[in-house]
């Protein structure tokens, strides 16, 4: 079996480093708030290029946070609207509706996936005070012409980094392209520790400073709460495995850009499309998105060549039951790529034998 991501292959790469680092920090008795967060942080905010690195509990606590700080700070109130990707995981709008403020569900472009930038203008009212990209897959959904939207009618701009840790736009990482970000470090992604963590970046000093205190229960110091907050901290554990694998992740990144290559050029079958990847030095390609109109039975055909896929995402949010409210929202783009989305193996495990068996599978796919 090819398996689509083999996290036990992977963590193995570091096995030594990451046993020195669980003992460094079971041997020192300080598990919270400690030397091994302080120094992920620097470490990550210098990798990103962002003045604040801000660790939190996962990468939907680091959305949430942002939008509440924006909240605390008076840049956003109850019912504002945060513009999103229809598209995204659903995680994107859990953040902004646990604030309170309204989600505007924008359509991507069917050949990349990312939000079409030419649908944001018209979706802007007199509530419109954010906007949230998602770096889906691992592509860049930044543009300068967003950044243009953006400052022309006062948008914060909050990126989605979950999926796209190194990605690069015009040189400069994901993560400090807009005013802030959230970054998760669930174990599957390209930075990926051994649970569940995630971080804000951001050049706000004071921005930074809210986020801090509100993860922190809402206290600036101890027993004294500025904020109703919550506890939403990086333990010490995850960020030492963090520091273990940040030196890694640009070679990394490079090992799955060879096996990604790999499918762009040899994966010729007429009825699979393959993701249009307008650089192909920028995408980390954290997933290999291929759309098929018979998605369900060509993942059943993989499946029984030994290759195991996945769908990102087989419901999209504006049909899911926690959103009812949305049910009759039509958003054919969205919905046809969630239709007929799966997901290769892509990993920087992956043996050369492993990879062919991937493309000669879908390549006999009938």
């Amino acid at each position: 079996m090819v398996k689509y991501l083999d996290l036990q292959r992977i963590t193995a790469k570091y096995a030594d480093e990451i046993h020195q680092a669980l003992a460094r920090v079971a041997d020192s008795g300080w598990y919270l708030q400690g030397e091994e967060n302080k120094n992920f942080e620097q470490h990550y905010a210098d990798y990103i290029g962002s003045r604040y690195c801000i660790g939190v509990a996962n990468g939907l606590d680091a959305l949430i946070w942002i939008l509440r700080a924006y909240m605390e700070l008076g840049y956003l109130r109850p019912g504002d609207e945060v513009l999103v990707p229809a598209n995204t995981y659903i995680a994107s709008i859990l953040a902004i509706t646990e604030n309170g403020l309204k989600p505007v569900l924008i359509e991507p472009r069917l050949s990349n996936y990312q939000i079409d930038e030419d649908l944001i203008e018209q979706h802007l009212t007199e509530r419109s005070k954010a906007l949230m990209i998602v770096h889906l897959y691992g592509q860049c959904a930044y543009s300068d012409k967003i950044r243009a939207l953006c400052e022309r009618y006062g948008l914060k701009l909050i990126e989605d980094n979950a999926q796209a840790h190194g990605c690069l736009y015009a040189g400069r990482k994901t993560g400090s392209l807009g005013d802030a970000a959230g970054h998760s470090f669930y174990p599957g992604k390209n930075l990926g520790a051994l649970g569940d963590g995630g971080a804000v970046t951001t050049n706000d000093k004071e921005l930074a400073k809210v986020v801090r205190t509100l993860a922190n229960y809402g206290s600036e110091k101890k027993y004294l709460f500025r904020y109703t907050g919550r506890n939403s901290r990086l333990d010490e554990i995850q960020a030492a495995v963090l520091n273990v694998k940040l030196p890694y992740l640009d070679q990394d990144i490079e090992l799955r850009k060879q096996v990604a290559a790999r499918y762009l050029l040899e994966i010729r079958h007429p009825g699979i499309q393959l993701p249009l990847v307008t650089d192909r030095g920028q995408h980390v390609y954290h997933i290999f998105p291929i759309r098929c109109s018979r998605r369900d039975a060509l993942q059943a055909f993989l499946e029984s060549r030994g290759i195991q896929t996945l769908i990102h995402y087989p419901i999209p949010p504006h049909k899911q039951a926690c959103y009812k409210e949305w049910h009759n929202l039509s958003l054919p783009i969205t919905e046809q790529i969630h239709r007929e989305e799966l997901s290769l193996p892509l990993s920087p495990v992956m043996t050369r034998e492993e990879i062919d068996q991937v493309i000669a599978a879908v390549n006999a796919f009938d």
